[in-house]
């Protein structure tokens, strides 16, 4: 099961990197991918915030409401022409000190590669979708 998820996730990550066009379950045809992709380390963080509207989730496996917010970070990225990018603090504490990342879970917002909203705490998953479309 480990290896098919790291499948996934690598091949997400390629998805990304080579800008592929990609159609989900719904038959939306859009450049984002249809679920949340796990990044790690500098480089896959770059790739996958360069490019239109991303939402960012540093999150932490031991964190309450990171576990609450990761449905609606799902439902985000299936229902929206974002992408969702997914960054264990744990894992990525370079990243997470880079972008002043304090406590968890918070959201960052990219538009076109630079940062442009950061939340911090559960949030509600319309005013993310309002967000997101203010920027798309």
């Amino acid at each position: 099961m480990t290896d098919e998820l790291e499948e996934i996730r690598q091949r997400k990550i390629e998805e990304l990197r080579n800008g592929e066009r990609q159609t989900n379950d719904s038959g939306r045809d859009g450049a984002s991918p249809s679920e949340p992709v796990h990044v790690n380390g500098a480089e896959e963080f770059q790739d996958a915030v360069n490019d239109g509207v991303v939402l960012v989730d540093f999150y932490a496996d031991w964190c309450g409401p990171c576990k609450q917010l990761e449905p609606i970070v799902e439902r985000i990225a299936a229902g929206t022409e974002a992408t969702v990018a997914k960054v264990d603090i744990d894992a990525n504490q370079g990243l997470a000190a880079q972008y002043a990342v304090r406590s968890v879970p918070t959201l960052l917002l990219f538009a076109d590669g630079e940062q442009v909203e950061q939340l911090v705490g559960l949030q509600q998953e319309g005013q993310l979708r309002s967000l997101i479309e203010r920027y798309s």
